[in-house]
């Protein structure tokens, strides 16, 4: 079997849809690359490889072979190797300090260039050595903003020379440098002395400020989409950057990355948890609102488990790291949500196809404009004009973050909610699901027996019955004891030890106690004792109707009372399934109970179906039924049995809660246990669609009403021609209107609130 490696690789330089696609195909294509994804927001590939044929290196060699810059190679995580998860997520300042600096000479540069351009037309003063050496000082100023711009022009070239293909920044080189190319011929012509060449006829300024404007477009494209990570930044900020460790008898404050399985760390008041790790001294109450939504603090003392980057409250602790770096659960929490954003929605296919044909499209577009126009006007300027304009407001990169920028965006609101959706593809997926399928012990109930009925038919005192179940279960390891005795000790009544205890399969338990016989069952066991429970039937079949397991109490050859014991419902189960019900999802359970028990839950939840009686093996077959009937099912579950499920499931839910396995089967994990999220997650996928659907409409017509007014379609109408500048302005704030609408998607989160409080 052959190990492959993964990595994470930042790359600077990619400004559009066809960027993405290009080098993404060109890295397809290096042997022993199985899997590659690469992400126009993020500015990332993700790989996974044979080390065996590549190296780090050779990928490098390879992405800067074709005009970009590998930034960032430390992401990389491979077997074994903890990774740094700040340097994966660090949006690359220097490369948007890089832009900015470039925008801020080249206006510098272009704005004297515009006016030397239209001071002659508008009589603006100029001294007589400038004017007789006009064509020389625009050259001079355009040039240096050519400069500034240029890798714009080794990006466009290399990748048609590496790859045979054109991309954006293939459009903005035939843009500006016929631009640039077609003045410096008028100007040699000027030089030359010839008459017929004027300043009049330069396109100095036009090829300067498409180039200013575009790179103010990348600038605020680059602000606005550093602003789709706040979730990954927001995680990371929970994790303290130092650790108290006591090591040797003395306390020391390191650098959390030197923390080690074993250390045992100090906590204080106030402070931040540094990783998970075990209570081994003290006791305090810490906030775990990170973990499970709530804001009241949990009470850690001895042997209590605490989780990293959770708040301690009040008391000092020390505890034993048991978990480090990226195998603490806040690692893992940024682990997943950057998968999620790294992974492509199906809907994004269709914006890649598009992008691959796209730019050729386009050139063919102007090139047949500047045939018309040069045809029809016998004008190369008017042509040149035409064809530039063209060139330039065509905006891939509009299309290309339409629908990354909502995915970064949604994935980050889940996590921020709790809510950890592993792929792009479920995320598109969710709200489109038909039949919502509960497994019920541990997701809809707490998966813990307790007593729910005590009723006195002797005249006792209802605590004498429960204290009497108690001491014949003292001694039982059955779970309903558990749940008898738990109700005992917190109602603090006094346990006493039998003096005899026996139990007996199916039937209960005798105990005997000062002499005295206990007894606690089923009907068959007062029946073996000669004890008639006929008066007690009605009220047997009535609390067993409802699920209960009923136990009936005997002392001395007397029935005093009955104790029921079910499993009861999470808080908020049925508010959850309400709101999935008022989403038009039909709502199922799966469960592996006897159908009396099952039933007695849907009836107090009111839910469409129950599969009672169905073993762990094959509640995945039941879902595979369901699916080749051609129904969207979601599964939500909890323990280890239900991990099948999950995975046969188009959309498996883990409650948070539950085991590793199952979190690992499934394609969204709650990480609050709250049932309430299912309903959240699928109406952010809904959410989340929309904006994209929106993205994507409006990318679309920008693109199919721009570029036949920039041919000049209306010029036939009202004389309307398009400056090639204005051109360029409109394709930087497309982009950057995309990306903004995208952001928009942060005003959900006042949604779910209002959602959550009723």
């Amino acid at each position: 079997m052959i190990n492959m490696d993964k990595i994470t690789i930042g790359i600077g330089g990619m400004h559009c849809a066809s960027c993405a696609v290009n080098i993404e195909n060109y890295l397809k294509k290096l042997e022993g690359v199985s899997k590659v994804s690469v992400n126009i927001v993020s500015q990332k590939a993700y790989l996974e490889y044979d080390p065996q044929k590549l190296t780090r290196l050779n990928l490098q060699k390879a992405i800067e072979g074709i005009g970009y810059q590998v930034i960032d190679l430390s992401s990389a995580s491979t077997q074994g190797k903890e990774a740094d998860f700040v340097s994966e997520q660090k949006l690359s300042f220097g490369q948007v300090a890089d832009i900015r600096t470039k925008f801020i000479f080249s206006l510098i540069f272009s704005l004297p260039l515009a006016y030397l351009a239209i001071a002659h037309s508008l009589k603006l003063p100029i001294s007589p050595s400038l004017s007789e050496n006009m064509a020389l000082a625009q050259f001079i100023l355009a040039t240096l903003v050519v400069l500034l711009g240029s890798q714009f022009f080794r990006r466009g070239i290399m990748t048609v020379i590496k790859l045979h293909r054109a991309n954006m920044d293939t459009l903005i080189s035939l843009g500006v440098g016929s631009a640039y190319l077609y003045s410096i011929a008028i100007s040699i012509s000027i030089w030359r002395g010839i008459r017929s060449a004027g300043a009049s006829g330069l396109y100095y300024e036009t090829a300067a400020f498409l180039i200013t404007f575009i790179l103010l477009g990348k600038f605020l494209e680059a602000i606005a989409k550093g602003k789709t990570s706040l979730a990954i930044k927001k995680l990371l900020g929970l994790q303290p950057k130092t650790a108290s460790v006591i090591r040797d008898g003395l306390e020391k404050e390191i650098l959390i990355e030197e923390v080690l399985v074993g250390d045992v760390i100090l906590v204080r008041p106030g402070e931040r948890i540094p990783v998970d790790g075990e209570v081994i001294e003290g006791h305090s109450g810490v906030d775990e609102s990170m973990v499970t939504g709530e804001g009241i603090p949990v009470e850690k003392s001895i042997g209590s488990k605490v989780t990293g980057a959770t708040i301690n409250k009040s008391g000092s602790f020390k505890f034993q790291a048991t978990k480090i770096g990226k195998d603490t659960f806040l690692a893992q929490i940024i682990k997943l949500v950057q998968e999620a954003q790294m992974s492509k929605a199906p809907i994004q296919e269709l914006a890649d196809k598009v992008a691959a044909y796209f730019v050729p499209v386009v050139l063919g577009a102007g090139i047949f404009t500047f045939i018309i126009w040069l045809s029809a006007s016998h004008s190369l300027s008017l042509a040149l004009n035409n064809f530039i304009a063209v060139l330039i407001i065509a905006c891939p990169c509009a299309l290309g973050l339409a629908t990354p920028t909502a995915v970064m965006v949604g994935t980050g609101i889940a996590a921020g909610q709790g809510i950890l959706i592993k792929n792009a593809k479920s995320l598109e997926l969710a709200h489109e699901i038909e039949i919502i399928i509960f497994d019920k012990t541990g997701t809809l109930t707490r998966g813990e027996p307790v007593v729910t009925d005590i009723i006195n038919l002797q005249g006792q005192d209802r605590q004498e019955i429960l204290r009497y179940a108690a001491i014949a279960e003292k001694r039982s390891e059955h779970p309903l004891a558990e749940a008898i005795l738990r109700s005992a000790r917190k109602d603090n009544l006094e346990i006493s030890e039998p003096d005899a205890f026996n139990a007996l399969t199916g039937k209960g338990v005798i105990a005997r106690l000062n002499g005295e016989i206990i007894l606690l069952g089923n009907r068959k066991l007062f029946v073996d004792k000669d004890i008639s429970t006929s008066f007690i039937e009605d009220k047997l079949d009535y609390l067993e109707s409802q699920g209960k397991t009923t136990m009936i109490v005997g002392y001395k050859n007397k029935i005093l009372g009955m104790l029921a014991v079910a499993d009861t419902l999470k808080d908020f189960s049925a508010q959850a399934l309400n709101v999935l019900k008022s989403l038009k999802k039909r709502v199922w359970v799966i469960s592996g109970d006897n159908r009396l028990t099952s039933e007695a839950i849907t009836r107090q939840l009111d839910i469409e179906k129950v599969l009672a009686d169905v073993l762990p093996q094959d509640k995945a077959q039941e879902i595979k039924k369901l699916r080749k009937k051609g129904l969207k099912v979601a599964m939500v579950g909890d323990g280890i049995n239900d991990a099948p499920a999950l995975a046969e499931a188009d959309i498996g839910i883990a409650i948070g809660a539950g085991t590793d396995v199952a979190i690992e089967s499934a394609d969204i994990v709650l990480i609050k246990d709250d049932l309430r999220d299912v309903a959240v997650a699928i109406d952010l996928s809904r959410y989340t669609m929309k904006k994209i659907k929106q993205n994507l409409f409006w990318a679309f017509l920008y693109n199919v009403i721009a570029i036949p007014i920039a041919a000049g379609v209306l010029y036939p109408f009202n004389g309307f021609l398009l400056n090639p500048m204005i051109a360029g302005l409109a394709m930087a704030l497309s982009s950057v209107s995309v990306v903004g609408n995208s952001l928009l998607m942060y005003r959900y989160k006042k949604n779910i609130q209002i959602r959550r409080e009723k």
